[in-house]
């Protein structure tokens, strides 16, 4: 993809996902400068015509990290989970009960995506980002769900990716919890309505039962496009994803 297929693209077409432009480049060699350029256009053609709205949400996920610590200690390395995994899965189900958030608006009017098919974006070796989907992410258990999440993550980085991954996101997810970041507000990638963020799990005080102790604590949040959704979706979204990871072992 060049900066001629971005300016086409926000002529009137639909925009390519960013997982194209690593896709094209990486076949003739990743052109990292290329990439960003292709990108700033992406994300200042979002900034100019979506009316972001922002919401954050601060979770408790103690539960969850007793959870999964149990899990991984019974299992070998192989099998054991992310936390990350247990954060996709979770705003997954949140989208079945607020698929107001789960599609595309084009065409003057929002069109619900066809199935939860989640962009995670991927910093890819040397720079540059991808969002590949990882498809039907609400219909995969916790296990597979780590298996995709691995091979998409090791196939972008080697150029493997494979076009229907690159092409129907219906919302993307951006953690960077292992970066050390504590909280992250997104762009939202056209045509998709929605983006959720997810910062580093820390531990601070909290208060449980009119006590103060110290919780296992992670920073969601989302930005949403104002022409198909409001903050009272936007709200559910992540209380939903809250609620979810109390119950870790129903994920």
């Amino acid at each position: 993809m060049t900066l001629a297929d971005v300016n086409q693209a926000a002529a009137g077409r639909q925009l390519p996902a960013l997982g194209d432009a690593a896709a094209q480049t990486k076949s003739r060699g990743i052109d990292t400068t290329q990439m960003r350029q292709a990108i700033a256009a992406a994300m200042s053609r979002s900034k100019r015509e979506i009316p972001h709205y922002y919401l954050s949400e601060t979770i408790d996920f103690s539960v969850a990290s007793d959870w999964l610590s149990s899990w991984n200690a019974a299992r070998p390395p192989a099998q054991r989970l992310l936390s990350a995994v247990l954060l996709l899965k979770a705003a997954a189900l949140a989208l079945r009960e607020v698929p107001q958030l789960n599609g595309f608006f084009a065409q003057g009017a929002f069109q619900a995506g066809q199935g939860i098919h989640i962009g995670w974006a991927i910093t890819l070796r040397g720079g540059g980002l991808v969002a590949p989907a990882i498809h039907d992410v609400d219909q995969k258990s916790l296990p597979e769900l780590m298996h995709a999440v691995r091979d998409v993550v090791q196939r972008a980085r080697l150029g493997r990716l494979r076009s229907s991954e690159m092409t129907d996101p219906t919302i993307t997810i951006t953690n960077l919890g292992d970066r050390g970041v504590e909280a992250v507000l997104g762009v939202i990638y056209p045509p998709q309505v929605a983006i959720v963020g997810y910062g580093r799990i820390l531990a601070r005080p909290w208060v449980v039962n009119g006590q103060v102790t110290a919780r296992q604590l992670v920073n969601a949040s989302l930005a949403a496009d104002h022409r198909a959704s409001d903050g009272h979706l936007g709200g559910l979204l992540l209380t939903t994803i809250g609620r979810a990871l109390q119950s870790p072992q129903t994920l």
